[in-house]
């Protein structure tokens, strides 16, 4: 197995979404890498949690990494959580993604979650992709 190569997917996955013309024109610059500190926009996609394990064909170092992008909104409803949410789909899903090691062989979306948050406050969905890269040209 080899994690080598997961920060350079990550960097790659920020890069594509804040490239994006269709996610920006929804959230405009708060695409974010992590939350960021103090008050937050009233409507943001930041990237979370990652898992990684092995990808186990013996040819070459890579994995699976199982990654979440996360949309916050503050409206009242759903409706412009979702719409973020499917631009950030279609934002990473059958495009090609650069990396400075390895590439990426494959990503897909696997599913996502919606909830409430804070009091009823907040909407967020969790949109979990899978992306197998590899150490070999």
């Amino acid at each position: 197995m080899s994690y080598a190569m997961a920060a350079g997917l990550q960097a790659a996955v920020y890069q594509r979404l804040v490239e994006d013309a269709a996610l920006s024109a929804l959230v405009g610059a708060a695409i974010h890498d992590a939350v960021p500190p103090g008050r937050v926009p009233p409507l943001y996609v930041t990237l979370g949690p990652e898992e990684a394990r092995e990808r186990g064909d013996g040819t070459a170092g890579g994995a699976w990494h199982r990654f979440t992008v996360t949309v916050v909104s503050e409206s009242a409803g759903f409706q412009q959580a979702k719409a973020v949410a499917g631009a950030v789909s279609d934002a990473l899903v059958g495009v090609e993604l650069s990396l400075a090691r390895g590439r990426v062989s494959s990503l897909n979306f696997l599913r996502a979650r919606a909830r409430r948050e804070t009091g009823g406050q907040a909407r967020r969905i969790d949109l979990i992709f899978q992306a197998r890269v590899d150490e070999g040209v």
